[in-house]
């Protein structure tokens, strides 16, 4: 009975780590195929950048106003 227990604990703690590992490996992949399109795309990257800096500046300045009003 005690056996089985021990069994069953050392069944699932593989499982577990299969899962942990097939999650790592798919963030790995993930972070390099995000990288690669940071690569690729530069140039609309930073269009894209540029045009949020005024977005950007008008949210900071909305913020500051509500929080100067409390």
């Amino acid at each position: 009975m005690a056996e089985e227990a021990n069994e069953k604990k050392v069944e699932e703690k593989k499982v577990t780590t299969s899962k942990a590992g097939v999650k790592v490996l798919i963030g790995a992949v993930l972070i390099a195929m995000g990288g690669l399109a940071v690569i690729i795309w530069w140039p609309s990257l930073l269009t894209v950048i540029s045009g949020l800096i005024g977005l950007f500046l008008i949210a900071a300045g909305l913020i500051t106003i509500a929080v100067s009003k409390e």
